[in-house]
């Protein structure tokens, strides 16, 4: 499929993709495209960064969630660095720039459909064991796919996502379908860690090291031994501390503080931050050679607003965990409850929405249905300001996408205008029907030879006879 608004240029690609005997479709905005690829099994897109009604680049982790997975290759008139970063980052295959060549475009096709036959001939990836995960949205594919792959592998992960998309859960899930799933998963807390015992805290210290170390003891390095080290807001390491650590991660070796020898410790480490690390490493707060190491495998999370399809699925689990905690019967839904949690945009993703089901248990106790007035105010309040936004929104629009001149004319002068406009497409129709026979055209339109000549000249359309 072709997704792109000139014509020309989607014509050029389609005629290369029709020579190597393949089908072309074209699709000439954002939105038909999207259409277009929830409806056919396409093997390749080729994407304009920016469309009239929306930015190719920010679509693609929709296009791959049509259930058939296309490659996606970005099509831009204005080459820009960041954006080929992002659209990389976003899963594209690649990124050209125009005019791109046609042999580079057959390229292209010809790699991915290799890539795709070669692929279906692997075997089928493992059955995941992801019990704690909830959701099957489609924008969620993606990440299990990786997962899988993850699990398979003892490459070092980076899990990346907005707080309350589940990193932890992720994190787990590759532990438990790895090799090492009968090890210790060693949580590491980063925001947590003290600067001034974080060495300790790590790799371990000897007895009489510092005051207060009145015996040996073991860091988390050591205990995630045959395991999984996961450090979780990996951002936040101290900085100190981060050139030891790479050490750490090349070498699987340390020294405990005060210790005289290194020691092993043969962990699979995973890694999970909220932020940009590349931000941090343009400020000065982390190291790039240690973000190098960490991003063997990046695996990022949609935000919950991204897989709203899942949001009954969460609700009904966890509510019954939440209802078996406290000792409650299961609750029923209203149906103003379930449209107030399906028009809010939960910008705290999972977490946010347990503690909203947590405060509706505590307000309604033995009341055994929920309703919205049992969820928290702020989002009842949230959920009410949008409807009135939106409803204010539809009344202004003008209709038929049109915009509200800033001078009227009379009504008399816009009449004139309106015919005018409809009587020039009429012939134009009409002229295109009748393929240069005047009679024929008379007959139709009911008017004298020199009548229906009049007005194709007053329309400038004798040049069609």
């Amino acid at each position: 499929m072709i997704i792109h608004s000139d014509k020309a240029s989607s014509e050029r690609i389609s005629n290369v993709v029709s020579q190597m005997g393949h089908t072309p479709s074209i699709a000439i905005t954002l939105a038909e495209g999207l259409q277009q690829a929830r409806s056919g099994p396409f093997a390749v897109v080729f994407l304009e960064a920016q469309l009239p009604d929306g930015g190719g680049v920010d679509s693609i982790a929709k296009i791959k969630a049509s259930g058939h997975f296309p490659e996606i290759i970005i099509i831009t008139g204005f080459g820009n660095p960041d954006e080929a970063g992002l659209a990389i980052t976003n899963g594209a295959w690649g990124y050209l720039e125009k005019p791109a060549s046609l042999e580079l475009i057959r390229l292209h096709i010809s790699q991915i459909l290799d890539y795709k036959a070669e692929k279906g001939l692997r075997k089928p990836p493992m059955a995941l064991e992801k019990t704690d995960i909830i959701g099957s949205a489609k924008r969620l594919d993606a990440s299990f796919e990786l997962l899988a792959q993850a699990a398979q592998s003892d490459v070092n992960i980076l899990i990346t996502g907005e707080s309350g998309t589940g990193k932890e859960l992720f994190a787990k899930a590759i532990h438990g379908n790895s090799k090492r799933a009968q090890g210790n998963f060693v949580i590491v807390d980063c925001t947590a860690l003290p600067e001034t015992l974080v060495e300790s805290v790590l790799f371990g210290h000897t007895r009489g090291s510092f005051t207060g170390a009145y015996a040996s003891q073991d860091g988390l390095v050591k205990h995630a031994d045959k395991g999984t080290l996961f450090l979780d807001e990996i951002g936040e390491l101290p900085l100190a501390i981060q050139k030891s650590f790479l050490r750490v991660i090349q070498e699987h070796r340390f020294r405990p503080v005060g210790g005289s020898k290194e020691i092993s410790s043969d962990f699979r480490l995973v890694g999970a931050t909220n932020r940009s690390l590349e931000d941090l490493v343009k400020q000065g707060q982390f190291r790039e050679d240690l973000l190098f190491r960490l991003r063997s495998l990046v695996i990022e999370l949609p935000p919950l607003r991204e897989c709203r399809e899942d949001l009954k699925e969460l609700t009904l689990h966890y509510m019954g965990t939440l209802c078996q905690r406290f000792g409650l019967e299961p609750k029923g839904f209203s149906q103003e409850f379930w449209s107030t949690i399906g028009n809010y945009k939960w910008p705290g993703n999972v977490r946010e929405l347990i503690q909203a089901l947590e405060k509706a248990l505590l307000s309604a106790k033995e009341e055994p249905i929920l309703y919205p007035l049992h969820l928290p105010n702020y989002i009842r309040i949230q959920v009410a300001r949008n409807g009135i936004h939106n409803r204010s929104a539809d009344l202004e629009k003008p209709q038929n996408g049109t915009t509200v001149p800033a001078v009227l004319p009379t009504l008399k002068e816009f009449h004139g205008t309106a015919v005018a406009a409809a009587e020039k497409q009429y012939f134009k129709d009409l002229m295109g029907l009748i393929d240069g026979n005047i009679s024929e055209a008379c007959r139709i339109s009911g008017l004298s030879r020199s009548r229906l000549y009049t007005l194709l000249k007053k329309y400038r359309l004798t040049s069609t006879l």
